[in-house]
């Protein structure tokens, strides 16, 4: 499935009780949620069509993280330059997600958070 430059492709929620936003967003939304093989993080997968973003769910680092969209781009170091262009801040430097892609956090204007996306099955 191929998302257009600029569609939300995966969220993150933090949490202080990862237990406790599980049963709330299962009863909520029906969603299904399970723990990463090795990790403290759990997928969520929101049970839409396949243009529907999943995400996942981990504890909370920091009291001020909220929920995260990640945005999809051909380029995460173009959108990071174009983000400091525009009056806005990037948070997390470029990382890679192993074989899948690499993402930046960044800060808007108005100081909310969001990611960009780039997909890259040679990242490491």
């Amino acid at each position: 499935m191929k998302n257009p430059v600029g569609s939300v492709v995966w969220f993150e929620v933090p949490a202080d009780n990862v237990k406790r936003a599980q049963k709330f967003y299962k009863a909520l939304f029906g969603w299904k949620i399970k723990k990463m093989p090795g990790m403290e993080y759990w997928h969520i997968d929101t049970g839409g069509e396949d243009a529907s973003p999943d995400g996942g769910l981990m504890k909370r680092c920091d009291p001020r993280q909220k929920i995260t969209n990640y945005v999809f781009v051909k380029s995460v170091d173009k959108a990071a330059a174009k983000v400091k262009k525009l009056g806005g801040k990037i948070v997390v430097e470029k990382m890679a997600v192993g074989e899948m892609g690499f993402f930046a956090v960044c800060m808007d204007t108005e100081k909310n958070m969001f990611a960009v996306w780039e997909r890259n099955e040679s990242a490491k």
